[in-house]
């Protein structure tokens, strides 16, 4: 018998695509747009072209034949996705205008609005009064113990929702001092989602919820729902809480055409409720699924590069992942050493100007910071100096509700018939409401604002009254009459804010500033109320037009990137946080952090810190960050600012630091008490003196991460 071996024949028409993907793309990012199906996890690396890859991905997958309304990218914000899917329109055609992008919580709202009776959705604010309304109506608040304030009780059933905790747990591993209430708090949670059910109202956690729900509980809806989901992009993956991850399941549960990018290395919001194990178990919820790293490095040269890739090692990651620059070589990364926090601010000053006079954008640098606080005196020094900035993540030193309450009493001080000063510092006085504070506002006008006229009011304003009197005539100096008021005010400051205690760290700081002031006119004046962009205005210089510089918390500057950038504060107790250094997990995210931030620089990078520090119990020497130890010199350098012309000993010499008390409230951290003093005024010289003089070309995928 004779066999004939048919070979295998295919007419199906092969895509003829209009981009040639593989020139214009490298190989690892060719491998992950040209995947075929089913899930794959795209772990790309700090400026790597994350963007670039989602954006040639759905262009190919358009190309190949797949329906656009049939391709979902959901993002973190729909700002981003809008401009995903606009590059791709670019790139491709109108097509790409029909893929469904936007945010998991944007998706579940028009797929709710579907399914569900008319609902309202709550906004934040929304949403509290709510909570507000149903707190005060369960009388909760009324059992003579500290019950949580609504934004407290918001973040609890928050916290319970995204991260999938039980109440019990989060209040007694972060709400401890409520434990006592806890079984009220989950009353009130309960008639929270009772009031939202009964109205017809849907808080932004609902939305992910209630569509949970429903693709669970109805076959076909979910069938319907997942079955039109050819290819599913998912945007920052390692940003993702435990719903997301579970909606993302039950979206691809038809067809399992999965593609998630991200890098666990940049999972920096855990207090928001997202977890880096998401990205990192992706394939046990994705069975089966292909993971594609991308290394090369678009956006920094590798001298930076040296330093993120040796902070990585450090992590407990379990992709790997080595940064290589498309860029080469540049500047050598800096350790500069300051003696104090203001001298820290005049050598960032300096460098600023520095860099602008050789040809640098006040635009292009950038300084970052762990906490907004970090940066008072920087804003102080900039202002006085006339350059222009934008602060990013956080308030401005005079725009915190605390600060505002301590100021209210110097303003007092400074003019006596200021009434939104009178009525902010009455305001916290307990008993004394809007028509007693305008009573007694009445009497002391008629009387030309003598403040003995209030005596015959309640005690709380007696003693009011009686700190101002005592700084009205005593006249002690700004830092000394502010620890007078912040003293009195601290026990308004531990029944007003549940997070008083990092609100008092932010005293401590107004306190060290108002040190280098003679007058309480002249400390109110520097810090009075200015938005941030009337102040790049007023002071935008010679050049029109020109973007001021840019101050940042860390976590807002993700996704960004500058020519230089400054890393400020680096020191142990600011990053890693001081609240995080007993846990390990927290202390790797705030390695992850610091990542994050040297990852945004292109050409220079600067990691500051003081030497000397300042707290109530006086001078100390301090600590640089954990995470920039055992370094080489050839990857970081250090560098040591000292007073030009002054002949002053830098903090190097061993004579400085020889049989110095140590300060017990320090001595964990292993900082030192010292009472060293920076003398002079003239200029800083640091090294090198060519800084900012990089001249390498950019490359087109630099604005990816």
């Amino acid at each position: 018998m004779k066999r004939f071996v048919l070979k295998s024949e295919s007419f199906e028409r092969q895509p003829d695509y209009r981009i040639d993907y593989a020139s214009v793309l490298n190989p690892a990012q060719f491998k992950a747009v040209a995947h075929g199906g089913g899930p794959a996890l795209v772990v790309a690396g700090a400026g790597t072209g994350k963007t670039r890859t989602l954006v040639y991905r759905m262009a190919r997958l358009i190309e190949s034949g797949v329906d656009p309304e049939q391709v979902v990218l959901l993002t973190f914000t729909r700002r981003a996705a809008d401009e995903m899917l606009e590059r791709a329109t670019s790139l491709l055609d109108g097509r790409c205008r029909l893929v469904r992008g936007g945010t998991f919580h944007g998706f579940c709202h028009g797929l709710l609005s579907q399914h569900l009776p008319p609902f309202t959705l709550l906004d934040a604010e929304d949403a509290a009064d709510v909570m507000h309304h149903v707190r005060s109506q369960s009388g909760a608040a009324r059992n003579g113990s500290l019950f949580p304030n609504k934004k407290t009780l918001l973040a609890i059933q928050s916290t319970q929702v995204n991260r999938q905790e039980s109440v019990d747990d989060i209040v007694s591993k972060r709400h401890s001092t409520h434990l006592p209430a806890l079984d009220a708090i989950k009353d009130v949670l309960i008639r929270y989602a009772e009031h939202k059910f009964d109205q017809h109202l849907l808080d932004f956690d609902d939305l992910l919820v209630r569509t949970l729900d429903l693709l669970r509980t109805d076959a076909v809806v979910k069938a319907r729902v997942s079955g039109g989901i050819r290819h599913l992009l998912l945007d920052e993956f390692q940003d993702t809480n435990a719903l997301q991850v579970d909606l993302a399941v039950e979206l691809c549960a038809v067809h399992g055409h999965v593609m998630a990018v991200g890098d666990d290395s940049q999972s920096i919001y855990g207090f928001r409720g997202s977890d880096h194990r998401h990205i990192l178990s992706f394939g046990d919820r994705f069975p089966g699924a292909v993971v594609i790293t991308l290394e090369e490095n678009y956006r920094s040269v590798q001298p930076i590069l040296n330093v993120a890739n040796g902070l990585l090692e450090s992590t407990k990651q379990v992709y790997p992942k080595r940064l290589s620059a498309v860029r080469g070589s540049g500047e050598v990364p800096a350790l500069v050493k300051a003696r104090t926090v203001e001298e820290q601010s005049r050598f960032i000053c300096q460098m600023v100007l520095n860099l602008r006079e050789s040809g640098m954008e006040l635009g292009q640098i950038a300084i970052l910071f762990r906490n907004s606080r970090d940066s008072f005196d920087l804003e102080t020094a900039l202002t006085q100096r006339g350059i222009p900035f934008v602060k990013f993540g956080g308030l401005r030193l005079s725009e915190a509700a605390h600060v505002k309450d301590v100021l209210s009493i110097l303003r007092i001080l400074v003019n006596p018939a200021d009434g939104v000063a009178w009525n902010r510092a009455l305001g916290l006085l307990d008993g004394v409401g809007p028509k007693t504070a305008a009573d007694f506002l009445a009497q002391i006008r008629s009387d030309a604002y003598d403040w003995t006229a209030g005596v015959r009011y309640k005690d709380q304003i007696k003693d009011l009254l009686s700190l101002l009197s005592y700084l009205k005539d005593a006249r002690p100096k700004p830092a000394i009459a502010l620890r007078r008021i912040v003293d009195w005010y601290a026990p308004v400051l531990r029944k007003k804010f549940e997070d008083h205690i990092k609100r008092g760290q932010d005293l401590e700081v107004l306190l060290e500033m108002a040190d280098r002031y003679d007058t309480y006119a002249e400390l109110v004046t520097k810090l009075s109320l200015e938005p941030i962009e009337a102040t790049a205005v007023d002071v935008a210089g010679a050049e029109v037009g020109e973007k001021p510089l840019v101050l940042s918390t860390i976590h807002s500057a993700k996704g960004l990137e500058w020519k230089v950038v400054f890393i400020l504060q680096c020191l142990d107790g600011v990053i890693p946080s001081l609240y995080s250094i007993d846990n390990p997990e927290q202390v790797d995210e705030e390695l992850r952090l610091l990542y994050v931030a040297t990852t945004r620089a292109q050409d220079m990078l600067l990691f500051t810190y003081p030497a000397l520090a300042r707290s109530g119990g006086g001078d100390y020497f301090t600590k640089p960050s954990r995470f920039l130890d055992g370094f080489p010199e050839a990857d970081l350098e250090p560098w040591v600012l000292v007073e030009e012309g002054s002949g002053l000993k830098t903090l190097d010499d061993p004579s400085m630091s020889a049989d110095v008390p140590q300060d017990p409230e320090n001595r964990e951290n292993g900082q030192t008490d010292a009472r060293h003093q920076l003398e002079g005024t003239m200029p800083l010289m640091f090294h090198p003196d060519d800084a900012g003089n990089s001249s390498q070309p950019q490359n087109e995928q630099g604005e990816d991460e």
